[in-house]
């Protein structure tokens, strides 16, 4: 007997002609949240049941990602950039909003801010990628042609059912330090629609990094409070500590606050939700009166 399916959360919207899959929880001002290369809504699940009764906590997929459908093409930084800005409209959330990028999506919450700076209310990027000079070798067209081929064939060699869901447990216990059980949701990974939209978000990682290097002297960042919240796992690695130099460098740059998860690997919203969640209620000043555990 097969199992039942499981209860869709949140709803569908069509955002930019694409339908979103969105989630929205809590009461007070908007915050915003996306994960980093490839990951899904339900990765934000500790986070946002710790802001929620602070913060209205809006999270979504990107577009071919956890539940939502894909997109006709490729991503660029100012698409997802905008993408939040009309999410948020969609939403009927018109004025300014937190916005918490982690990894790339640390790229498209900073081009929110420039792009659309009357909209921020203030930043955290959470372990938020960091590329000092990036110069991508191949026009991004052929790269992003040849991403899709290669989705397309690993797609027709059925590996995406076979190794998804087993893939993502991999990345999951390299990038954290805890022990956290599967997702029901991780069949998602299954499918050749996510497949593809990672191996695009890939493709288009270094150009993304190349628009933000040439927005940021162009479009400024607003007077909105920005913290950058790196992944300490606790180690003296040279690998290690020079991640937490560039970071406080970022920090520097954006004129924000450094600030630590620890002990957390790259996915720190899984290892020390705490820590993010009180890096969105500092920025207002509100994380010294809300009860947040060091552990939910």
């Amino acid at each position: 007997m097969s199992p039942l399916p499981l209860p869709v959360p949140g709803r569908f919207l069509r955002v930019g002609g694409v339908p979103l899959h969105v989630l929205t929880e809590g009461r007070g001002p908007v915050c915003v949240l996306s994960g980093g290369l490839g990951m899904a809504w339900y990765d934000w699940d500790a986070v946002a049941a710790l802001l929620a009764p602070y913060r209205t906590v809006v999270r979504f997929d990107r577009p071919g990602l956890g539940l939502s459908a894909p997109a006709p093409g490729p991503p660029t930084l100012a698409a997802e950039a905008d993408r939040i800005a009309h999410l948020l409209d969609a939403l009927g959330h018109f004025g300014p909003a937190t916005v918490v990028g982690h990894s790339l999506a640390g790229f498209h919450a900073e081009a929110f801010a420039r792009l659309h700076p009357a909209r921020c209310a203030g930043l955290v990027l959470a372990d938020g990628s960091i590329e000092d000079a990036p110069r991508p070798r191949l026009p991004r067209a052929v790269r992003t042609a040849v991403a899709g081929s290669v989705a397309a064939a690993v797609s027709a060699a059925g590996l995406p059912r076979a190794l998804g869901p087993a893939t993502r447990r991999l990345i999951d216990r390299a990038t954290t330090v805890g022990s956290h059980p599967p997702h029901p949701w991780e069949h998602t990974y299954r499918t050749s629609r996510v497949l593809r939209a990672c191996v695009l978000e890939n493709a288009t990682y270094g150009y993304q990094a190349a628009e933000l290097a040439a927005l940021r002297p162009a479009r400024p960042l607003p007077a909105a409070p920005v913290t950058v919240l790196a992944a300490y796992d606790g180690s003296e690695t040279p690998r290690q500590l020079r991640w937490l130099e560039r970071q406080r460098g970022l920090a520097a740059e954006l004129g924000g606050r450094f600030a630590l998860a620890a002990p957390a690997g790259h996915l720190l919203m899984a290892d020390a939700p705490a820590s993010v969640a009180r890096a969105v209620l500092d920025l207002s000043g509100t994380g010294r009166d809300a009860a947040v555990p060091e552990r939910p």
